[in-house]
């Protein structure tokens, strides 16, 4: 347990910290499944408007750290190649 006052502070901003981390990173997972379900049902338009939304998102969640860049791209990558390739 933290005894002092500098290391109580810490493990109080820890706790909020990870709070809105556990949040953020439920939104991004929401967001590229809402894709992966668009591009699942077979409708293009909507699969698009899906991805559109969710770029945004990932990369917010990258800028903040939550995510690393690489996954980032990846995922923007592979989700877009999908829609691409549903013809």
């Amino acid at each position: 347990m933290a005894n002092s006052p500098q290391a109580k502070k810490r493990a109080r901003q820890a706790i909020k910290r990870r709070a809105r981390n556990v949040g953020m990173g439920s939104m991004y997972r929401t967001f590229v499944k809402r894709v992966v379900y668009a591009i699942e049902s077979g409708d293009k338009a909507a699969a698009e408007t899906a991805y559109k939304t969710a770029v945004p998102v990932i990369d917010k969640m990258c800028s903040k750290g939550l995510v690393h860049a690489n996954k980032a791209a990846r995922h923007k990558s592979r989700l877009n190649s999908r829609i691409r390739a549903m013809a």
